[in-house]
């Protein structure tokens, strides 16, 4: 029960995430986007930019940021690596982004978080 709950508040809290990120101007190009080295939860692009999105959902600040150490963040990147050629064109600027989504907050985006 509890696993299924966890995956039920991921899913909601990458839903919020998309939104957010469609009202800052953000197309979302793949949601939940899998390769055999890991998942990225969102790729979205703006402009030139195309972001492989982490989304954490924790009960408070200090949890979200916990949430995301390095051994997730490695994850993310080869996961990326292995769709950039799928979602981005020659010239773009690819990047690994963080989306915190706590309860009555609004959504925190942080860019660029990994620098590997």
């Amino acid at each position: 029960m509890t696993r299924r709950r966890a995956e039920r508040g991921g899913r909601r809290a990458e839903r919020l995430a998309a939104w957010w990120l469609r009202l800052k101007g953000w197309r979302i190009l793949a949601v939940r986007a899998r390769t055999p080295v890991g998942e990225v939860d969102l790729i979205a692009r703006r402009g030139r930019t195309v972001a492989f999105v982490e989304v954490k959902a924790r009960a408070s600040d200090d949890a979200a940021g916990l949430a995301l150490d390095e051994y997730r963040l490695r994850r993310v990147a080869r996961a990326a690596e292995a769709l950039a050629p799928r979602y981005s064109r020659p010239g773009d600027t690819l990047r690994i982004d963080a989306m915190f989504i706590v309860p009555r907050r609004l959504p925190r985006h942080l860019a660029n978080v990994w620098h590997g």
